[in-house]
């Protein structure tokens, strides 16, 4: 059997202690503009910084299924997801704005083919196209400004 031939399952959650480092899967959704990758980032609702889509896993989905239905709701992403990590950024989730949970995110591609006007968070976010060197400069997390710099898109196997 190769690598290439292994299929990602889809997840079966069980419940976790509120204060373990949590699991989200994150959408690095680009492009290919002029012959060059684009990147698409968000912003965050409270901060309005700029991310990528991410949310938590999904009972009965693979990571990239939950990466790319987040790609959705926040971004309205329509596009396809290649079920393999290319990477993962830890960052602190603040709740109910006063707790910070410890996250790691792991990261998936979605080839964007369009965006909807219309999506669940249309309105509570904006969104752009970058370069990667430009995403990477706008991020917060040094470890997803490294995924994003360094993002080439003819290293994936479609």
């Amino acid at each position: 059997m190769t690598l290439q031939t292994i299929k990602q399952l889809p997840l079966k959650l069980k419940s976790a202690h509120k204060t373990d480092v949590r699991s989200q899967f994150a959408a690095l959704c680009y492009r290919i503009n002029n012959g060059k990758p684009e990147i698409l980032l968000i912003t965050s609702r409270g901060s309005h910084r700029w991310i990528v889509p991410k949310g938590w896993p999904m009972h009965g989905a693979t990571p990239g299924e939950a990466a790319l239905q987040e790609a959705w709701e926040e971004a309205g992403v329509q596009g396809k997801v290649i079920e393999r990590c290319i990477g993962l950024f830890s960052y602190s989730k603040m709740m109910d704005g006063k707790k910070s949970l410890p996250i790691v995110a792991l990261v998936y591609p979605v080839k964007v083919k369009a965006l909807a006007q219309e999506f669940p968070e249309a309105g509570q976010r904006r969104r752009k196209w970058f370069s990667p060197k430009k995403a990477a400069a706008k991020v917060s997390e040094p470890e997803l400004a490294q995924i994003l710099k360094t993002f080439d898109p003819k290293l994936l196997k479609q």
